[in-house]
């Protein structure tokens, strides 16, 4: 479990003890995080494939909605499902390369949904703003520019997280308070200097998330101050409409995100930071399909034209 480095001893696995020690509530726990889990990755596949197969929704904000459905997959992918195989082998351990690969995924996905919150947020300002001007706007080249500075970017800042691991000596110490391998757990495990890891997450998780937030910030602000001079109260309604989903989506998100990484490290607790992790990692992507769906009628026709299409496709 452990190998000798100079005067340390370096651990070769990390054991991840969940999010409850009593067997009644971990098997609550697994049936529930299964079922989360499920209906996260068949609601955004819905979405995928109702924007892939409609027509009507190749737009650039079903683009953006298609790519964030599915990185949200991805996403989950990345922590729920070692945390359920872990329950029914019984088995806590994760390789402690096995533990800095999730680190980099959970951190790259998380980084590429940051930043296509944004990429929506501009979508949605030039298309209130610059009616007139939206279609020259923006094109179908930028929007593929868009998404892919989102995954290269998240990308990079990813891999210089987990670069940064690396140096550390975690010593003797390899019990994870968590469900997953984070950043935030790992570096309070760590028995060397974290003081440069502490620094790249004030700064380069800053331009990651606090960049793109503040580009949102900027966008509604101009969206709400040109909604406002709508005269017509069916056309506030309706601009407002088209908006509500995706703040909504952004309250979820950066909300519990901000609150884990931006907080004060004496406000910390393994307990609040797992309950905040669980609803950004979990709770959020599986509300996304909903949230769109729900509050969308052309999502929800294409969404009904689907489901019909493989009803009779299996009769």
């Amino acid at each position: 479990m452990a190998t000798e480095a100079g005067n340390l001893s370096q651990i070769s696995e990390f054991l991840l003890l969940g999010l409850s020690e009593d067997p009644r509530e971990q098997q609550l726990l697994f049936i529930l995080f299964l079922v989360m889990y499920l209906v996260t990755g068949l609601g955004n596949l819905l979405i995928v494939l109702a924007i892939v197969t409609d027509a009507r929704l190749h737009t650039p904000m079903y683009f953006f909605l298609a790519n964030l459905a599915f990185v949200d997959i991805c996403f989950t992918s990345t922590t729920i499902p070692k945390m359920l195989v872990n329950h029914v082998t019984g088995h806590r351990g994760i390789p402690y390369a096995g533990c800095l690969t999730q680190t980099f995924f959970f951190i790259w996905f998380a980084g590429i949904d940051s930043f296509l919150l944004g990429a929506m947020a501009y979508d949605r300002y030039e298309a209130i703003c610059h009616p007139l001007h939206y279609a020259t706007s923006v094109t179908p080249q930028l929007c593929s520019l868009l998404v892919g500075a989102s995954w290269s970017a998240a990308f990079g800042n990813a891999l210089t997280h987990t670069v940064s691991l690396t140096p550390l000596s975690f010593c003797a110490h390899n019990r994870v308070p968590h469900f997953f391998c984070d950043l935030s757990p790992l570096l309070k495990l760590a028995c060397s200097d974290t003081f440069l890891n502490n620094v790249m997450v004030n700064t380069v998780g800053t331009l990651t998330v606090i960049v793109p937030f503040a580009g949102i910030l900027v966008s509604y602000t101009c969206i709400f101050a040109a909604v406002l001079r709508i005269p017509s109260k069916t056309g506030r309604q309706k601009a407002f409409s088209t908006c509500g989903s995706h703040l909504s989506v952004v309250c979820l998100f950066y909300g519990t995100l901000i609150g884990v990484y931006f907080n004060p490290t004496s406000a910390h607790t393994a307990q609040k930071d797992t309950v905040a992790a669980v609803m950004y990692t979990v709770v959020t992507p599986m509300m996304n399909p909903f949230i769109y769906s729900l509050r969308n009628k052309d999502m929800k026709g294409a969404l009904a034209v689907l489901v019909s299409r493989k009803l009779a496709f299996i009769q």
